[in-house]
C-alpha cells in the first residue's frame, strides 16, 4: 500500500498545476473514482478537515487518505509521493530562476499560466459544490465571507469562527 499511495500521489504531486486545490480534482479520480478507496461523501469530509486543519491541504489529504487506506505507511507513502515532486521542482527553478526571471518568454509563461490555474482551481470546487448539495442560497456564505475578505479586510478566522456558532445555532434550532 505504500508504494500504491506513494505512486499515486507522486503522479499528481508531480502533474499538478497550481497548489493544494488545483489538486483536488485529481485526488478525486484516483482515490474515488478509479480506485474506490473512499467514497465521494467521505471525500467532501475529508476536504473540509483538511482545510480546517493547519497546513497545506494536499499534504492534510494526503494524511487523511493515507491513514485511512495504509496506516503509518500510508501517511508516509502519500505525503512523501505529495511533497517530493514540488520540493524537487522549486528546487530546480530556485537554482536557475534568478537568471531567467526577466526573460520575455519566462514572463510571458507566467501570465498565461496564471488564468489555467484559476480554472483549475475554479472547476473542483462547482463539481464539489454540486455533490455536497449546495443550493444558490447557500453558495452566497462562501461570496460574502470571500467578499468580507478582499474588500472588507475581515480576518478569515472570524469569518471561520463566526460560520460555526451560526451552523451550531441553527443546527440546534431545527432540531
Amino acid at each position: 500500500m505504500f508504494f500504491q499511495l506513494f505512486w499515486t500521489y507522486l503522479k499528481i504531486g508531480t502533474f499538478t498545476l497550481g497548489g493544494g486545490y488545483a489538486m483536488l480534482p485529481l485526488i478525486q479520480r484516483e482515490v474515488v473514482d478509479r480506485r474506490g478507496w473512499i467514497d465521494e461523501e467521505e471525500f467532501l469530509n475529508m476536504i473540509a478537515l483538511a482545510q480546517a486543519a493547519p497546513g497545506l491541504i494536499a499534504v492534510n489529504s494526503a494524511i487523511f487518505i493515507g491513514w485511512r487506506v495504509g496506516g503509518w505507511k500510508g501517511v508516509a507513502g502519500a505525503v512523501l509521493g505529495a511533497v517530493l515532486p514540488s520540493f524537487l521542482i522549486i528546487l530546480m527553478i530556485a537554482m536557475v530562476f534568478r537568471d531567467w526571471k526577466d526573460l520575455p518568454a519566462v514572463e510571458a509563461a507566467f501570465k498565461g499560466i496564471r488564468p489555467a490555474v484559476v480554472a483549475l482551481i475554479a472547476a473542483p470546487l462547482f463539481k464539489l459544490a454540486k455533490a455536497a448539495k449546495i443550493s444558490w442560497l447557500t453558495a452566497l456564505i462562501p461570496v460574502a465571507a470571500a467578499l468580507l475578505i478582499w474588500l472588507g479586510h475581515v480576518n478569515p478566522v472570524w469569518i471561520i469562527v463566526t460560520t460555526i456558532i451560526a451552523t451550531i445555532i441553527v443546527v440546534r434550532i431545527k432540531n
